[in-house]
């Protein structure tokens, strides 16, 4: 059987374990390499996604505030159309009796 008509994937397979066989204190040594990269890596993301659940929480708590400010705010508004609303009337009622 000709490795090469097996598709790409077995004949790397191939090299490499023939390259590990050649030389297998490399190989060890890049896999070693490579796991430490990894970590590194996982290292980093774990890093990120604490600092996005912070920053989540931050964001969410902020949220609710500004929410709670918005619905003050509302009320308030409410409050003044009201009164405005009232003296508009008042004004009315003291030109008809003028």
């Amino acid at each position: 059987m000709d490795l090469t008509d097996s598709g790409a994937g077995l004949t790397g397979r191939v090299a490499v374990s023939i390259i590990e066989r050649m030389n297998p204190t490399s190989s060890r040594a890049a896999v070693d390499q490579e796991l430490k990269q990894l970590e590194r890596r996982v290292d980093e993301l774990v890093a990120l996604v604490s600092q996005l659940q912070e920053e989540n929480r931050a964001l969410r708590q902020r949220q609710d505030s500004m929410m709670t400010e918005r619905a003050t705010l509302l009320q308030k508004n409410e409050q003044v159309r009201a009164r405005v609303e009232a003296m508009i009337g008042r004004l009315k009622a003291m030109e008809h009796n003028a």
